[in-house]
C-alpha cells in the first residue's frame, strides 16, 4: 500500500485576493465543486492507497480534517508543523512518522495545491514508478512541458532515456527556473521535463538520503517527531526541536545530491495554478480567449478573466483585452495577464499599508464553522456566525462588548451565566457585557445567526475562554 503524503502549507499570494494567507489557495474552489486539497486527496485514494498523512500548520488544522470528512476521507495522520520550514522537514517528518510502524512502506508525496484533470493516468504513472520506489530509488515525477516556462524548475533527462516513456527513466540532474531563452533551448533539446514536485520513495530510503546528505536537517527533524504530543487526534510535532529544523527544499537537501534517482515522465496534464494566467488556462478560454465565472459577465472581450466570488457583486468587463479581474467582497484585482506573477506584489504593497485584505479571507473560518463581517462602525459590528452540526463555541466572555443574538435557521443552545436555552429562528437572545455564555448548534443541520455587537473594542482577541472542545488558549 503507498501512503499519500499532502503537504498543506503555503499563502499562494499570487492569487491573491481569493487565495490568502489565513485561507490558501489550497482550500478555495478554483476549478471545480472541490477545492483543490480535497481533489489531490481524491486523487490519491482507492485501491493501492492507504488512508493519507497530512502535514499542514496550526491554523489551518481543523479546516484540513473538515475538508477531508465532506468527501469521507479519514487521515492517517495529521502532523502540524509549529511553523514552515519548507519541504525538507516537512517531508522527513512524514517519512519518520511512516517508518515507526512500517519502513519499508511506499509514501507518495505531492502539493495539495496543484490540478491533474485525468486522475486515472496519474494513479497508472505512480504504479509504473512502484517497482522502482520498492527497489529503493527515490522517484521524482516529471511533467512533459508544454511551453517554454520560466516559473518552474525543470528535470534533465540522462542520456539515452526517453521524455515520453511510461515507466522511471535515468534522471541527470535538477535545473533552476530558467530565463526565456534557456526555456526556449531546453524545450528545443526534448529531454527535459518540468519539476512537479511530486515523489514516490520507501521511508526507509529517504530517511538513508537524509542520513548521507543531510544530516543536519535529519537529528532535529527526528527529535521534533519523537517528542511529538497528541492533542484532539493532531500530532503536534516539538517546537522546542523544530525551532533549530533549517529552511530547506528537499531538493537541495538531498535530491540534488542523491545518485538512486528516477524519474517517472507524466503528460496527461497537469498544472500548478501558480497565478491567474494559469487558471485562466486550466478553466478553458471560449473563442475569443475568454473566462467568465461566478456573477461575470464579458463582453466584447478578448482573451480576459473575469471572475467574481461574491453573487451580490455583479462584475461586467466591456472591450477589454488581456486583462484579469477578480472580485471579492473586500477587495478587487485587475492586472493586464501579462503580469500574472506580479499580483504577489499587491499583497506586499497592502502590507505595508497594513490592509487586512492583504492577508486575511472575508470569512474567517473556526473549528465550529466560520463567520464573516457585515457591517463595521466605530462601536457596532454586524456579523454573520455559520455553526456546523454538533459544533459549539467555546464558553466565553468579553471584557468591552455585549452581544445580541438573532437565530436565522436552525436552532441554537444558548449558555449565558447560569440559564440555558434554545433559541429557534426569529428569535433573539442578549449577552450583557462581561456576562459567560457559549453557543452551540444541537441539531443536524447548519445554524446560522447574526450577531449585533456594540462596545468600546470588538477586536477578536477579545475573549476569555473558560472551556472549549477545541483545545485552543
Amino acid at each position: 500500500m503507498i501512503t499519500p503524503v499532502l503537504l498543506c502549507g503555503g499563502s499562494g499570494t499570487r492569487l491573491w485576493p481569493l487565495s490568502r494567507k489565513s485561507y490558501p489557495k489550497q482550500f478555495t474552489q478554483l476549478m471545480e465543486d472541490q477545492s483543490l486539497f480535497q481533489g489531490a486527496a481524491l486523487r490519491m485514494a482507492g485501491d493501492g492507497f492507504s488512508a493519507p498523512m497530512i502535514v499542514t500548520g496550526n491554523d489551518f488544522r481543523f479546516i484540513v480534517t473538515e475538508q477531508l470528512a465532506a468527501v469521507e476521507i479519514a487521515p492517517r495522520a495529521v502532523l502540524i508543523e509549529p511553523e514552515g520550514r519548507n519541504t525538507a522537514p516537512a517531508v522527513l517528518a512524514a517519512a519518520l512518522a511512516l517508518a515507526a510502524t512500517d519502513p519499508e512502506g511506499l509514501m507518495l508525496v505531492a502539493p495539495s495545491d496543484h490540478v491533474i484533470p485525468d486522475a486515472a493516468a496519474f494513479r497508472a504513472a505512480v504504479q509504473a514508478a512502484v517497482p522502482r520506489a520498492e527497489a529503493g530509488d527515490l522517484v521524482t515525477f516529471g511533467i512533459s512541458p508544454t511551453r517554454p516556462e520560466t516559473g518552474y524548475g525543470y528535470l534533465e533527462l540522462a542520456a539515452g532515456a526517453d521524455a515520453g516513456a511510461e515507466t522511471p527513466q535515468p534522471l541527470a540532474r535538477f535545473v533552476e527556473k530558467p530565463d526565456a531563452a534557456r526555456a526556449a533551448q531546453m524545450i528545443a533539446a526534448g529531454n527535459f521535463l518540468w519539476n512537479a514536485g511530486i515523489f514516490l520513495f520507501s521511508a526507509k530510503a529517504l530517511i538513508a538520503a537524509f542520513e548521507a546528505h543531510a544530516a543536519d536537517v535529519l537529528a532535529p527533524v527526528a527529535e521534533a517527531v519523537g517528542d511529538a504530543q497528541t492533542d484532539l487526534g493532531f500530532t503536534r510535532l516539538s517546537p522546542v526541536a523544530w525551532d533549530q529544523v533549517p529552511d530547506i527544499s528537499i531538493d537541495y537537501a538531498v535530491m540534488e545530491k542523491a545518485s538512486n534517482l528516477a524519474v517517472m515522465p507524466f503528460s496527461a496534464g497537469w498544472s500548478d495554478l501558480g497565478g491567474w494566467d494559469a487558471v485562466w488556462q486550466e478553466t478553458g478560454p471560449d473563442g475569443r480567449g475568454n473566462v467568465s465565472t461566478g456573477h461575470a459577465t464579458a463582453i466584447d472581450c478578448d482573451g480576459t478573466l473575469l471572475r467574481s466570488e461574491d453573487p451580490g457583486v455583479e462584475l461586467v468587463g466591456i472591450g477589454l483585452k488581456d486583462i484579469i479581474t477578480v472580485a471579492m467582497p473586500d477587495a478587487v484585482l485587475v492586472a493586464d495577464v501579462s503580469r500574472a506573477q506580479d499580483v504577489k506584489k499587491a499583497v506586499e504593497a497592502l502590507k505595508a499599508k497594513g490592509a487586512k485584505q492583504a492577508t486575511h479571507f472575508p470569512k474567517d473560518h473556526r473549528p465550529w464553522g466560520w463567520f464573516e463581517s457585515l457591517v463595521i462602525g466605530e462601536r457596532f459590528q454586524v456579523k454573520r456566525i455559520h455553526v456546523h452540526p454538533g459544533a459549539a463555541l467555546s464558553l466565553q466572555s468579553h471584557h468591552h462588548r455585549s452581544e445580541h443574538w438573532i437565530v436565522v435557521e436552525g436552532t441554537a443552545k444558548v449558555t449565558v451565566g447560569d440559564e440555558v436555552k434554545l433559541v429557534s429562528e426569529n428569535q433573539s437572545v442578549y449577552i450583557p457585557l462581561g456576562a459567560v455564555h457559549r453557543m452551540e448548534n444541537p441539531g443536524k443541520v447548519p445554524m446560522v445567526l447574526i450577531e449585533v455587537q456594540t462596545g468600546s473594542y470588538l477586536g477578536e482577541d477579545d475573549i476569555i475562554r473558560y472551556e472549549d472542545i477545541y483545545a485552543r488558549s
